[in-house]
C-alpha cells in the first residue's frame, strides 16, 4: 500500500484513535469554553471567536503534529485523522449549522487548516520518514501563525494584521525552524512575513511556503537541514 505495510497502519490506530477523540474534545468542549472564557472577560464576538480557533491550532493541531515524530509509525492514519476532521468541519459549514464559538460564516478557513495539515504530512513522508519535514511547515502554521494571532487580538481585540504579532511569530518560528537548520529558520523568518499579506488564507500560504523553502534546500542544499537540536 504505498509502501506502508499494514502492521504499520494498524500499530498506529490506537494511537490515533485516542488523539481523534482529544482532537474532537478540543473542537466542541475546550474551544467553545475559551469563547465563553474570552466573552465574559469582555471581549467582542469576533475576537472571541479568534481565541477559540487559536486554542484549536494549539491544541488540536500542533500537539498532534509535534507528536508524529514520536509515535507514528507511517502517514496513512493521521492524514486520515486530518481529512475525517476536515469533513467535521466543512460539514456545519455546508448545512448552515457552523459551531458558532470557532466558525466564521464568511470564510473556510478552519476546514483549510486541516487539509493543509493532513496533505503535508501525508506527501512530506515518501520523502522524509522521520516527518519532521512536514511537521515544522505545519507547526509554522499551527504554533506560528497561533501566536500571532494571539498577540495581535490581545492588543485590538479583533482579527488583524500588525508588527506585534510577526514579531512573536518570527521569534516562535525561528525556535521551530531550527529543528531543520538553517533552511528551516530561514523559511520560519520567510513564513511570518508571508503571513502578513491580507486577503488570503495563511493556513495555506504559511506551510506551503515553509515546505517549499525546506523541499529546496532538501535536493539543492541538504546541508542546510541539519537540525542544530
Amino acid at each position: 500500500m504505498l509502501q506502508i505495510s499494514w502492521e504499520a497502519v494498524l500499530a498506529d490506530l490506537p494511537v490515533f484513535a485516542v488523539l481523534s477523540v482529544w482532537n474532537l474534545f478540543v473542537l466542541l468542549v475546550i474551544s467553545k469554553k475559551v469563547y465563553e472564557f474570552a466573552l465574559k472577560k469582555g471581549r467582542s464576538i469576533n475576537s472571541s471567536m479568534y481565541f477559540s480557533r487559536k486554542a484549536i491550532h494549539f491544541l488540536a493541531g500542533g500537539l498532534t503534529a509535534m507528536l508524529l515524530p514520536f509515535i507514528a509509525h507511517e502517514p496513512i492514519v493521521p492524514a486520515a485523522t486530518a481529512f475525517g476532521l476536515a469533513l467535521i468541519t466543512y460539514l456545519p459549514h455546508k448545512l448552515n449549522r457552523r459551531m458558532y464559538w470557532f466558525q466564521d460564516p464568511e470564510n473556510f478557513y478552519d476546514v483549510d487548516f486541516t487539509l493543509s495539515w493532513g496533505l503535508i504530512i501525508l506527501f512530506t513522508w515518501y520523502i522524509d520518514r522521520s516527518f519532521w519535514l512536514g511537521v515544522v511547515p505545519v507547526l509554522f502554521m499551527a504554533y506560528g501563525d497561533g501566536i500571532t494571532g494571539v498577540i495581535r487580538n490581545l492588543k485590538y481585540n479583533k482579527r488583524t494584521k500588525a508588527w506585534e504579532g510577526t514579531a512573536g511569530m518570527l521569534v516562535l518560528c525561528i525556535i521551530i525552524g531550527a529543528k531543520m537548520g538553517l533552511a528551516g529558520i530561514f523559511a520560519g523568518i520567510v513564513c511570518s512575513f508571508v503571513e502578513r499579506i491580507e486577503n488570503i488564507d495563511d493556513n495555506i500560504t504559511v506551510p506551503a511556503c515553509g515546505l517549499f523553502i525546506l523541499l529546496a534546500a532538501h535536493y539543492y542544499l541538504p546541508s542546510l537541514t541539519a537540525p542544530f537540536y
